[in-house]
């Protein structure tokens, strides 16, 4: 579970943007209101947020609203009057880290309120920590801020133009995500966001390709595309088409990515389960429209493992497809998650697995050692393997993986690309190739670059190579 840092490292963020709206009426105790017109000041909010860049999304909209209706963001939690705790709920682990946050939160404050994923268990929460104020689940943005309401009342009414068109986000100015759709429609035995989050909803294409306009006016450089299952979108809406300036744009996982392609700014693709017509998109790439990326959740190779897990298990008919892609966009990088453990995993499965990584040339994989999560259908199935045995696969996984990721690497030497800057310091700068997403993937260190900013997208000439990261120079300027 990944924790980003907003406010101090420990008052922290997560993801997607919310649009402004008119307020709720101001809630709260007599005693509160008057508090609040004799001071005159703008009431604070903290925010610590968990998980993944799903519920970071919901964090952007959580704020983007509030500071619509005049709430300040505080710089720890001492200056804050009330402490949101977006949480995430998919693993053991996860809850354990988030019931912390919220412990924390509460010791340093006292006025929390808690929303997210792990939301879904209120009674635990509130077993745990009674003295949290509200809980809420997921993407329950109106509960979270009528929640605020009650704590802290707002000092004035709403004005939509407190905030910038393209709303408060919590990345950095140069990317963004957008999120396309909410919950899943498929059912992993490992996994219960469908029980958390729902089934597959998806935003209207114009909705979508609306706010990434916005996003692309505020400076984007770089749009991520996000959902739980992004090459199922529209299937819920049957691919509808809506308006957009004088066209009709389908629901459909191609005309977006083609919509999004004309925006003229980096598109890369997120969570895409490796259907059919995911095809259709790869030509997309190879004509520069989006980037040659694909982030495709396999989680395993052994038709076995697949199939206890709920999976495709079609392995053979994988590579062919993956050696296909290539033949069409020699520069497509393929990015990964794979379970290592799971329930009935033998040495023979594992070693499938190794095999596929290697094959299917993976540049770039998480690896995680299955970890029971109540609720799941997988905690029903025999063989659960022994913790040791989890343990050694992981670390001979990720020494096959750095072996494939850094022949992939060396092969870029000499090479050039964009790279688009996401720090300058005294040394030079750092930023991201094509085929690296923030935050989980490499770096382009620039190493002596002069007259760099933020944002900018630099052309760059490779001259180093490790197993995940890259040294290049700037090309000169004719």
């Amino acid at each position: 579970m990944s924790k980003s840092p907003l406010l101090t490292p420990t008052v922290a963020a997560a993801e997607p943007t919310l649009r402004a709206g008119k307020a709720a009426p101001a809630k709260g105790s007599p005693k509160a209101r008057r508090t609040a017109a004799k001071t005159g000041a703008a009431p604070r909010i903290g925010l610590v947020s968990l998980g993944c860049p799903k519920a970071l999304v919901d964090s952007e909209r959580i704020v983007t609203q509030l500071r619509s209706e005049g709430y300040e963001l505080s710089a720890d939690y001492a200056g804050a009057d009330v402490v949101i705790v977006n949480t995430c709920g998919f693993l053991d682990s996860a809850k354990a880290e988030s019931l912390e946050a919220i412990g924390e939160a509460i010791a340093k404050n006292g006025k929390v309120i808690v929303t997210g994923c792990l939301g879904v268990e209120k009674e635990r929460i509130m077993k745990a920590h009674p003295a949290v104020l509200a809980v809420t689940g997921p993407h329950q943005y109106e509960a979270v801020v009528s929640a605020v309401h009650d704590a802290v009342p707002p000092l004035h009414d709403p004005f939509v133009d407190l905030v910038p068109e393209a709303g408060l986000r919590l990345t950095p100015r140069h990317y963004a995500y957008l999120k396309i759709s909410e919950g899943c429609n498929n059912r992993c035995s490992f996994c219960i966001i469908p029980s958390i989050r729902g089934d597959l909803v998806s935003r209207p294409a114009n909705q979508v390709i609306a706010e990434a306009e916005r996003l692309v006016r505020a400076g984007v450089k770089e749009l991520l595309v996000i959902s739980q299952d992004t090459s199922a979108y529209g299937v819920d809406l049957k691919y509808a088409a809506s308006p957009w300036k004088g066209r009709d744009i389908r629901a459909k996982f191609y005309d977006l990515a083609s919509e999004l392609g004309r925006l003229g700014v980096w598109v890369r693709m997120h969570y895409v389960y490796p259907y059919p017509h995911v095809d259709e998109v790869i030509p997309l790439m190879a004509e520069g429209k989006i980037l040659p990326y694909l982030d495709i959740p396999f989680q395993h190779a052994s038709p076995g493992v697949l199939k206890a897990m709920k999976r495709p298990a079609s392995n053979d008919k994988v590579l062919k497809r993956i050696a296909s892609w290539r033949n069409i966009c020699p520069d497509l990088a393929l990015r990964s998650t794979f379970i290592v453990g799971f329930p009935g995993e033998t040495e023979d499965d594992f070693r499938q697995l190794l095999d596929f990584v290697g094959e299917a040339k993976i540049a770039r994989a998480g690896c995680f050692k299955y970890e029971p999560v109540a609720g799941a259908t997988a905690n029903t199935i025999d063989g659960h393997v022994p913790e040791e045995v989890k343990e050694e696969r992981w670390h001979r996984f990720m020494a096959a993986q750095q072996k494939v990721s850094f022949d992939l690497m060396a092969a870029r030497v000499g090479k050039q690309f964009q790279v688009l800057i996401d720090e300058v310091d005294d040394e030079g700068a750092i930023g991201r190739s094509p085929w690296d997403a923030p935050e989980i993937d490499g770096s382009v260190f620039l190493n002596g670059a002069e007259g760099v900013k933020v944002g900018d997208l630099v052309p760059v000439i490779a001259v180093h190579a490790d197993e995940y990261d890259l040294w290049a120079e700037p090309v000169p300027v004719a």
